[in-house]
């Protein structure tokens, strides 16, 4: 083993979230990946819907195509990458375009890419360019797939001259499924033109065992055999029961229909449609054991049965008004070597074709001619793969470094001049920016798990007047959150500009800050003086009116002579009242006093006493606030996630912006304008002054 292979890599690490996150900055950083810890990976694996990054990569990273980027694929391409390209730090400077100087030769991938990007470059004109770009590629690619040959091994009637030919391509691909050119257009490949030749043959051979005997004549074998095949379950099962009643005549009441199965049908409409009628038997079971053909007969098989008729019967045996037992068993081994020999069709795609339109496409060389076609369209191929694998190069050369800041480490994140590939756009709502937004598929099943965050969080439905609709997620890290409520509207703007109607459907109640904590019990409790005064005065209202009503009545009703009751006062409440009353004058008292016995400290007091009350909702704030984290929002989403990504204050107010006015607005003050409030002023100065008062006369 040589020093260099013995020597660890020294890595380089930065700890943003509260964790450690690599830094990748060189070659050699690409090059020893693979030897770095998984556990210091941020991601295990992502899904590859919902990220905004380039589809074209995505399946390319996506090796199984399972719908999922996992870490051994991330290292197999980085493996790879190393290989092909002298300097793999280039992923690390992120362009569409490569020097073909910097495609390592000596490796047999890079030699492959090298000559096919040459070869490319001589296709546009520019072989002395020295230098190829991603939209060389994809525009020659989409040349190329146009072309005759294009490599996919699908043959249409346009890749060749010959008339003969292309009548027969379209004989196939009208005759079986077609698969897809590169192209767009329909075409055959060589499974498909080998099994094609394949059922031609085998129907022929059906088509050969047919013995004319079979079928009567004047009868019309195919529809003979439908009409049979229709009935002849349900004419059997007739014959057996009448079998059976012939056998024991009181066997006849049991086989037919109870009366009472009748009423289920009384409402529906009797026909062949009618699937309840269709249960009955054929016709009424007696021991005559003869089936009514013309009468009698059952309505959601009459139809069927006169189809038997004119196809089967009449031709073969005349016009019959009943048909007994004997003559079905005659009828059925009359046809059943037809019937037998229907079930066993080959080639059933091939039914448009007669025998001797068959026999014409084996007469000939064609399937030999279709098939060279397909061969030197498939030596194409190797071209094709090694231009294929020039573009996923230059595609890695302009994305993989985003891929890998956002898979190894996460410092698109937290770098707020760029957005990591699973943030889906800004929703704009009650005067804030959200940033940090993710797309979801079932907003119920995600807030289970999302709610682990600490974030406040608001699911969306958004929606677009063409019809398009979308879930996400905001987490809203700034700001009051007493307006964010289900129903609100808001305009969200994805990735790509566009903007999109958005109504909160649901969400997560979190703290936002500590600040608001502070505020927090005073706000319930003037929700809660707000709730009380609302309902007493809701009820004193109705009291009112209720008293209002009971005394007009008692005005109309009462005798004019009679002497109004004087009301009684209650002497034990009235002392209840007083007790609690004074009760809660002694405390304000006390609490007074116990202020004003701190003198010129008294304003520290006061704020004590807030931050008392205070204190428990601040504290149970901090500690969430603590365990705010992106982990779960991205758990929830499908990610297997390696670490916990802390969203501490200072970065969260970063992920939403409150509304500020611009440095050097003006305000103006028109008619319109709310009038300022003077109360709290006054208030405030009588509170100062009483204050004052309290300590000038204790001290």
């Amino acid at each position: 083993m040589s020093a260099a292979q013995s020597t660890p890599h020294r890595w380089t690490f930065t700890r943003l979230g509260g964790f450690n996150q690599v830094v990748l900055t060189k070659a050699d950083d690409i090059r020893h990946l693979s030897q770095l810890d998984p556990k210091l990976w941020v991601a295990l694996s992502c899904p590859t819907s919902g990220l905004y990054f380039d589809q074209a990569t995505l399946k390319y990273l996506d090796r199984d195509g399972d719908g999922r980027i996992r870490l051994p694929e991330v290292i197999q391409v980085t493996n790879w990458v190393s290989r092909v390209l002298h300097n793999p730090g280039l992923i690390l400077d992120p362009k569409d375009t490569l020097r073909l100087d910097d495609i390592n030769t000596d490796d047999k991938d890079g030699a492959a890419i090298h000559a096919a990007a040459q070869r490319l470059l001589e296709l546009l004109g520019k072989a002395d360019a020295g230098e190829i770009s991603l939209a060389d590629v994809t525009n020659q690619q989409s040349t190329l797939a146009n072309a005759r040959f294009n490599g996919d091994g699908v043959i249409t009637p346009n890749t060749t001259d010959d008339e003969h030919l292309q009548s027969i391509i379209r004989i196939i691909v009208a005759n079986s499924t077609p698969v897809t050119d590169a192209s767009g257009q329909a075409g055959v490949n060589q499974a498909l033109v080998n099994q094609f030749y394949s059922d031609v043959k085998a129907r022929l051979a059906w088509l050969a065992a047919a013995q004319p005997g079979w079928v009567p004549d004047g009868v019309d074998g195919q529809r003979a055999a439908e009409s049979l095949s229709a009935v002849r379950g349900k004419i059997d099962d007739y014959f057996s029961r009448c079998r059976a009643a012939q056998y024991d005549p009181r066997a006849a009441e049991q086989l037919n229909r109870a009366s009472a199965d009748w009423s289920s049908l009384a409402t529906q409409d009797i026909s062949e449609a009618c699937a309840e009628m269709a249960e009955f038997p054929l016709a009424i079971i007696s021991p005559t054991t003869e089936l009514p053909l013309i009468r009698g007969l059952n309505p959601a098989w009459e139809a069927r049965i006169k189809r038997l008729q004119e196809a089967v019967i009449k031709p073969v045996l005349g016009d019959l008004e009943t048909l007994t037992y004997e003559q079905w068993n005659s009828l059925k081994a009359r046809f059943d070597d037809y019937q037998n020999w229907l079930k066993g069709e080959a080639g059933q795609l091939l039914n448009a074709l007669n025998s001797e339109e068959l026999q014409a496409l084996l007469d000939n060389d064609s399937q030999a001619a279709i098939l060279s076609l397909v061969k030197q369209d498939l030596a194409v191929r190797p071209m094709v793969d090694a231009m294929n694998k020039v573009e996923e190069l230059l595609r890695y050369r302009l994305y993989l470094k985003t891929l890998l800041n956002n898979f190894v480490s996460l410092p698109d994140f937290f770098d707020r001049d760029t957005r990591a590939i699973f943030e889906a756009g800004v929703l704009f709502l009650d005067g804030r920016a959200c940033e940090l937004t993710l797309e979801v598929t079932d907003a119920a099943k995600h807030a289970t798990f999302g709610g682990l965050s600490r974030c406040y969080l608001a699911y969306c439905t958004c929606t677009r007047k063409d019809g398009s609709k979308k879930e996400i997620v905001a987490a809203f890290t700034e700001g009051p959150h007493d307006f964010l409520i289900v129903g609100r509207n808001g305009v969200f703007f994805d990735r790509h500009g566009q903007d999109w109607d958005a109504t909160i459907t649901k969400v997560v109640e979190n703290p936002i800050s500590v600040g608001q904590a502070f505020f927090s019990p005073y706000k319930k409790l003037i929700r809660f003086i707000e709730k009380q005064a609302e309902k007493s005065a809701q009820e004193a209202e109705s009291a009112s009116v209720t008293k209002l009503q009971e005394q007009s009545t008692k005005a109309l009703s009462t005798d004019a002579e009679q002497t109004p009751v004087k009301p009684k006062f209650d002497i034990g409440v009235l002392a209840a009242l007083g007790v609690a009353v004074g009760g809660i004058a002694t405390a304000l008292g006390l609490m007074l006093q116990a202020l004003f016995d701190l003198g010129w400290l008294m304003p520290v007091g006061i704020f004590g006493l807030a931050l008392l009350v205070s204190a428990p909702s601040m504290f149970i704030a901090w500690l969430k606030l603590r365990q705010r984290s992106l982990a779960p929002l991205l758990d929830a989403s499908g990610w297997a996630l390696n670490t916990n990504i802390k969203i501490n204050s200072f970065f969260g107010s970063r992920l939403t912006k409150v509304a500020h006015l611009p440095k050097g607005s003006s305000r103006i003050i028109t008619r319109h304008a709310t009038p300022k409030r003077r109360w709290p002023a006054v208030l405030g100065v009588l509170i100062v002054i009483a204050i004052a008062a309290g300590v000038w006369y204790f001290y």
